[in-house]
């Protein structure tokens, strides 16, 4: 799932712990625009991090740079913080190229 929400960061994030209780084989990126400053936030699941070796902080990497930023955190939980609103829908779409792809 990747998608655009209207929440603030720790909305987000409390969102995608949220969703990620309820069950396994999730792959979740959620885009944020909180004061202008976009955000995105990685949530995959523990079974899929350890069956498919997929890191959340990896893929927050690679899809800051459509938003001119960077970030990191955990291998089941990452957030990027950057500059450019205007590049959220490309990282989306790379996200979802991301998960079609694995």
């Amino acid at each position: 799932l990747a998608k655009q929400v209207d929440l603030d960061p720790t909305g987000a994030k409390d969102l995608a712990y949220e969703l990620g209780s309820l069950g396994t084989n999730l792959f979740l990126v959620l885009a944020t625009a909180d004061e202008g400053k976009p955000m995105l936030t990685c949530y995959i699941s523990k079974e899929l991090v350890a069956e498919k070796g997929l890191n959340a902080g990896a893929v927050v990497r690679e899809l800051g740079k459509y938003i001119q930023g960077g970030g990191g955190g955990q291998p089941f939980f990452a957030t990027a913080g950057g500059k450019k609103v205007e590049g959220i829908n490309e990282a989306l779409n790379a996200a979802m190229e991301f998960v079609t792809g694995n």
